[in-house]
């Protein structure tokens, strides 16, 4: 992807997320960077890797899928261009589960 200018930036919650990633297989961590980096870049982020979560007063997931796995990160906006990353789960059934917002 070539570098354009960034719309957002991308910033980390405590350690939540970074607990989540290093447990990650490597081929999981460059789709999740490929993910960041559209939302970065793009002025219009697509519902396929950003959606609002529904009845949340402004909760997002950011949606990653490898294969088969899918792997959800919860992430809210503060002023606008700055997301936040909150936790990271690998999602397993069709319905996202409460205990992991």
């Amino acid at each position: 992807m070539d570098k354009k200018k960034k719309q957002r930036t991308i910033i980390f919650y405590k350690t939540y997320f970074d607990d989540f990633f290093k447990g990650q297989k490597q081929k999981v961590k460059d789709k999740i960077i490929w993910t960041f980096d559209l939302i970065e870049e793009l002025q219009r982020v697509p519902e396929t890797y950003l959606k609002h979560i529904e009845n949340t007063d402004g909760l997002f997931e950011i949606r990653v899928q490898l294969a088969s796995d899918i792997f959800r990160i919860f992430c809210f906006f503060d002023q606008g261009q700055l997301v936040v990353l909150a936790n990271g789960f690998q999602k397993k059934t069709q319905k996202t589960p409460k205990k992991e917002i």
